[in-house]
């Protein structure tokens, strides 16, 4: 492998969100900069990866331009990796953070991100949780080729083979973070004002949270709707973009998001939105024009956002096209590989 200028964390076996935004962009990065991997979990085979011995040994040498080399951390447990390799192992590295969290940083969160030689965040929620200013905002993007409107939403829709005239979808775990309860809720009143909407609920229930699934199919069941409000269960990851394009409308409710990736995909299949104060989605959406956002955990102002969207189903198309530009011009995948690799540039720069 050529001699890496930067050095990715990815420390979790597990498919993540942070997971899936570092993977969007590597072939962005790749492309300006030599990259390898702490770590081989979900790697492309042409992206060299690195076990931690490696990464020390590798990182006691300087380069040979004389700038510095970068580990870009987006968890916790990569600061510690990277910290340990500089002050243990000697690893000669310059170490970025991206944070995203919008809540208040525990003591330990704090004191690792007061060690940190860079700070980056995602949006101004979580700018507003820092005791520092980041050096840069770089907000995440999406593939626009992965996610595309189809040529027609009432194809798309009829696609999927569920019963309505076109689709609300939720995208993500089943779980009350989620705020899939707070839809629930707001939109049960209205489906038999409005005949056209099907609820279409995408994601992966766990053991934990199957009591809480339980609970809100009863709802439905007992307002008599069960052909209305769909619980699709985990999907594979090629089939999300084609369910997106089935979707009219994607209504995103979490009572705490880092970023929320879900929005940006639902734009740029052409789906209007409907979102809540957290993440980036108020950084995002433009009211009135891709959609609506309403307050974490409010029910009335959800149902009333849904009511309007619901009476004018008609301009949904519209509305989803509009977000898409929005997509286009400011959130696409190689911008926010582009502004990465400008960073870490800047970085490396020798005193």
């Amino acid at each position: 492998m050529d001699n890496p200028e930067v050095i990715l964390g990815n420390s979790n076996p597990r498919f993540s969100g942070v997971t899936s935004t570092m993977l969007q962009t590597l072939p962005g990065v790749c492309s300006a900069i030599p990259v390898a991997v702490l770590g081989p979990h979900h790697l492309p085979d042409d992206v060299p990866s690195l076990t931690f011995r490696e990464f020390v040994k590798l990182c006691r040498q300087p380069l040979r331009s004389g700038r510095h080399r970068i580990f870009h951390a987006r968890r916790n447990n990569e600061m510690i990796q990277a910290l340990l390799a500089r002050k243990l192992f000697g690893a000669r590295i310059k170490i970025a953070f991206t944070s995203t969290a919008q809540r208040q940083h525990t003591w330990l969160t704090k004191w690792l991100i007061a060690q940190m030689d860079g700070l980056l965040t995602t949006c101004t929620g979580a700018a507003a949780v820092l005791d520092r200013p980041p050096d840069r905002m770089i907000p995440h993007g999406v593939d626009l080729k992965t996610y595309a409107p189809p040529s027609s939403k009432q194809e798309g829709w009829k696609a999927l083979g569920l019963p309505g005239d076109y689709g609300v979808g939720v995208f993500g775990r089943v779980r009350p973070q989620k705020g899939i309860d707070i839809l629930i809720e707001a939109a049960l009143p209205l489906l038999a004002k409005h005949p056209g909407p099907t609820l279409v609920i995408v994601g992966e229930t766990t053991p934990k949270f199957r009591a809480y699934q339980e609970h809100l199919e009863g709802m439905v069941a007992e307002a008599g709707l069960t052909e209305r409000v769909h619980f699709l269960g985990k999907q594979p990851h090629d089939k999300l973009p084609g369910l997106f394009q089935g979707m009219s409308l994607v209504v995103a409710l979490s009572r705490n998001e880092g970023f929320g990736l879900t929005v940006l995909e639902a734009m740029a299949s052409g789906c209007a939105v409907l979102a809540s104060h957290t993440g980036a989605w108020r950084d995002i959406i433009r009211e009135g024009t891709d959609g609506a956002t309403v307050p974490c955990d409010d029910i009335p102002a959800t149902r009333a956002a849904l009511d309007q969207l619901f009476s004018n189903s008609d301009s949904l198309e519209s509305t989803g096209a509009a977000g898409r530009q929005r997509v286009e011009d400011k959130y696409e995948v190689a911008m926010e590989a582009k502004a990465l690799v400008d960073y870490y540039r800047c970085l490396g720069t020798p005193e």
